[in-house]
């Protein structure tokens, strides 16, 4: 049997009276592509912002790689290794593809304080690299996101994930 990822057991999430989750258990191996489905309300994004943090659970256990998990926060997830394309996508509208695909991770040239050089070329040549990986067609990446499609929009945050991924990637319904 392959090594377990992610395993969640007793998983449980309420907001005041509602119960938007409820002992919720869950295996995923390593190698394994899992689909969870089920009728809106259901509590599958629910889920996932448990698992990554997002929100904090009311109670159960999560296991990631072997080990008990309870990350502060999504940066904490994501340093441990989870990567996640969210419902809402999580662009910033204003920036363009390389700016976007390196939110929070931004590459410099030194870094002075306030007087740091972004590294944009390296950010754009990566970017390049990821869209071609993951077969993206972004016609012009300098773009901003606001002046591209639902779809390309789409394309760009699930570039980001695979582009960084190192353990684990969810994605909670990128093509709503």
């Amino acid at each position: 049997m392959s090594k377990i990822i992610l395993e969640t057991r007793g998983l449980t999430k309420r907001y005041g009276g509602v119960h938007a989750l409820e002992d919720a258990n869950f295996t995923l191996h390593e190698g394994e592509h899992v689909a969870v489905v089920g009728d809106n309300g259901a509590g599958k994004s629910t889920f996932v912002r448990q698992v990554t943090a997002v929100e904090q659970r009311s109670a159960g256990e999560v296991f990631f790689d072997g080990q008990p998990v309870n990350f502060a926060g999504p940066l904490e997830a994501r340093e441990a290794g989870i990567e996640t394309v969210f419902q809402t996508l999580a662009l910033a509208d204003d920036l363009d593809v390389p700016s976007n695909l390196f939110l929070g991770r931004e590459l410099f040239k030194f870094r002075l304080g306030p007087f740091s050089w972004l590294d944009r070329k390296a950010m754009r040549e990566r970017t390049l690299e990821a869209l071609k990986t993951t077969a993206v067609k972004i016609p012009n990446v300098d773009n901003p996101i606001r002046n591209m499609s639902g779809g390309q929009r789409q394309c760009v945050s699930i570039a980001r994930t695979a582009a960084f991924a190192s353990k684990l990637v969810i994605m909670d319904e990128p093509t709503a």
